[in-house]
């Protein structure tokens, strides 16, 4: 789905990228390198070792904006799933979802679909900032991804 409709609360899009889904997932799994592919621009930086490995974890990210989000892992599969809950330190996740769904289409060969959620957000003064992440957006994201995970394939 491509939904660029501003009342709808669950946005997504997705691409096939030219490398094996374990390429793929680490740039994903991997905190430190979801800066480089950040099709929202809002990512400043994680520190590394924080690479994900199950349900429960959670990672440290700092905005553009100098703010610190804590991301709470609330599904994970090795190689093929992985989805957070970005809060701000100490508090309750709001109520919007990243997540992103890897498939092998073939040996080197990756359908990547990122997911935007925010069905579950109550905060109506975060809605604008929620409308804002559209499809193009995380297209953006996917781009950039692909682009990463493609040229570390040489």
């Amino acid at each position: 789905m491509n939904s660029t409709d501003p009342e709808e609360r669950v946005v997504s899009a997705s691409r096939e990228v030219s490398a094996p889904a374990h390429v793929v997932f680490e740039l994903v799994a991997d905190p430190a390198h979801q800066p480089r592919w950040d099709g929202n621009d809002n990512l400043r930086a994680a520190d590394a070792g924080q690479r994900v490995r199950r349900v429960g974890t959670v990672f440290t990210t700092r905005l553009t904006s100098g703010a610190v989000r804590e991301n709470h892992v609330v599904e994970f599969q090795e190689g093929r799933l992985l989805a957070w809950c970005p809060a701000e330190p100490g508090q309750r996740p709001p109520g919007h979802l990243w997540r992103w769904a890897l498939v092998p289409v073939g040996e080197r060969l990756t359908r990547v679909v990122h997911t935007y959620d925010w069905t579950e957000l109550t905060d109506e003064g975060r809605f604008d900032r929620a409308r804002a992440t559209t499809s193009e957006r995380l297209g953006a994201s996917l781009a950039r991804l692909a682009a990463l995970a493609e040229e570390a394939q040489g």
